[in-house]
């Protein structure tokens, strides 16, 4: 398993990249309202370009098939498992020989509601008693995602039983602290980083 993440949204030409990519991911970057959306989209594409080309030695843009929820594979590399994801922080890309997801979240304030919603009581007694709320409940919040992600069913109405004991989490903070990211693998994978 290899991961990258980038920070540096604005530190490309987004007119050249926009050339360098495949039609459908274009596509899916210029559906983004605004740069930063656009940005992220192309910087997450480039991102899984390289770890293809390094890990792999695959050279071509690669194209995607999306399952029913929207999870996508590398059309004609059904032995590749990739995640992507991106926040108005940073932007992270993990490929895998097995199912894999990623999720990456600036921290940042958050609603009682939201937690009430999402999480179960336990994690909501270790929000609560965090010494950064923020910083806990993102935390949790990119393990769900992640593990959404792995599992390719996308966000259902249950996000307080999403965290499971079939799960392994690889959780880190930016030096900064303004953002979390969380990989997630099934317990007892064979491809730890």
């Amino acid at each position: 398993m290899k991961v990258l993440i980038n920070e540096d949204i604005y530190g490309f030409d987004l007119e050249v990249a926009l050339a360098e990519i495949s039609e459908q991911r274009r596509e899916q970057a210029l559906k983004f309202k605004y740069e930063l959306g656009q940005r992220t989209c192309v910087l997450a594409y480039q991102l899984l370009k390289q770890l293809l080309r390094e890990e792999y030695g695959i050279m071509e843009n690669p194209l995607f098939e999306y399952n029913e929820h929207g999870k996508p594979s590398i059309i004609g590399h059904p032995e590749i498992f990739f995640n992507l994801s991106h926040c108005r922080e940073a932007v992270a890309c993990v490929v895998s020989d097995a199912p894999v997801g990623i999720d990456v979240e600036a921290v940042r304030e958050f609603k009682d509601s939201l937690v009430h919603y999402t999480m179960n009581e336990a994690e909501q007694r270790q929000i609560e008693n965090a010494p950064n709320a923020a910083e806990a409940f993102i935390r949790f919040w990119t393990m769900k995602e992640a593990a959404l992600k792995l599992a390719g069913t996308g966000i259902d109405n249950n996000l307080k039983d999403v965290i499971t004991d079939d799960y392994d989490f690889d959780v880190a903070i930016s030096p900064r602290r303004t953002y979390i990211y969380t990989i997630c693998t099934l317990k007892n994978s064979l491809n730890k980083a």
